[in-house]
């Protein structure tokens, strides 16, 4: 968050990027949520080493001058999160009508949806080894 690290390095890339119908359904059929404050985490477990987010700001968060405010700040917190906690998931990020939050207050938000959402792959996964 405001750690003074460089982040000049970290990008957010055109391949970290969800785009498709179908590759937001298949997260949304995935039936993985968590709730974060005014975001709503939806998360499939894909098969590369890094995250990939896709964003859903409906018309009932704003204008579309404040929509496009929050994906801006939403995709950078995202970037600066990106090596920390968990990867290898596909995530859209649907968010509800909110009073604007600063970029700190969304990075916190970013890296514990990320970690919510990793606890319940996890569980998921012991629950499936369990009943073979």
């Amino acid at each position: 968050m405001g750690d003074g690290t460089n982040h000049r390095g970290l990008r957010f890339r055109r391949a970290q990027r969800l785009s498709g119908s179908l590759a937001f359904q298949a997260v949304f059929d995935a039936r993985c949520r968590k709730n974060v404050g005014p975001l709503v985490f939806h998360a499939l477990p894909n098969e590369l080493a890094f995250n990939r987010l896709g964003l859903s700001v409906g018309r009932r968060v704003g204008s579309a001058v404040v929509r496009g405010r929050v994906k801006r700040l939403l995709r950078e917190a995202f970037r600066l999160e990106q090596l920390s906690g968990p990867q290898g998931y596909d995530m859209v990020i649907v968010v509800r009508p909110h009073a604007l939050a600063g970029l700190d207050d969304y990075r916190r938000m970013v890296a514990e949806g990320k970690a919510q959402v990793d606890r319940e792959w996890r569980r998921r996964q012991r629950r499936a080894e369990r009943a073979e």
